[in-house]
């Protein structure tokens, strides 16, 4: 790799294995910023966890207000977990990115992620599986509120987006 942030001869990012991926820093909220800028250290990938680190790990990550971060341990836990997990994990993967995106300011995308990962993980209600302790009830409230509350007319476009750690849910209602 060269000095320029890990574009060798100025192209792609590319990994120590040559996979393209960004060497650029991250914000908080995911956010690329310009090379050389300090930047949020990343989450490791492929971080396989017990299904109570997980929920620990993304709930630190929630509450610091990186949900972003959070996504990408359900990511593993979905990618490194048994098939019939998958949905939960997919779900509150879902949930991270839209308080991301809601974060950011992209009130519709981040309504309709809140939404679709709450409809997820609502199929974990009522012994659709193992949930780990995570409050399937007390989520799916939490993304239809947050969800209705950034897409309204007064609180889509132009209303000051939520801030991240302060609308961080409980991921076990504990």
């Amino acid at each position: 790799m060269s000095g320029d942030g890990g574009r060798a001869g100025g192209g792609r990012d590319r990994d120590a294995e040559g996979r393209a991926r960004s060497a650029r820093p991250r914000d908080g909220l995911g956010r690329p910023l310009p090379y050389g800028a300090e930047g949020v250290a990343r989450q490791p990938e492929g971080v396989v966890r017990a299904p109570a680190e997980t929920v620990r790990e993304a709930q630190r990550l929630l509450d610091a207000g990186m949900p972003f971060h959070a996504h990408e341990v359900f990511e593993d836990a979905w990618k490194s977990g048994p098939e019939g997990e998958r949905e939960l994990w997919q779900g509150l993967a879902q949930l991270a990115v839209g308080l991301t995106h809601a974060a950011r300011g992209n009130a519709t995308g981040g309504a309709r992620l809140l939404r679709r990962g709450a409809g997820r993980v609502a199929a974990y209600a009522d012994g659709g599986g193992e949930t780990y302790g995570v409050d399937v009830a007390g989520l799916v409230a939490w993304a239809g509120e947050l969800a209705g509350r950034v897409a309204a007319p007064g609180g889509g476009p132009g209303a000051a987006p939520p801030e991240a750690a302060g609308e961080a849910p409980r991921l076990t209602g504990a």
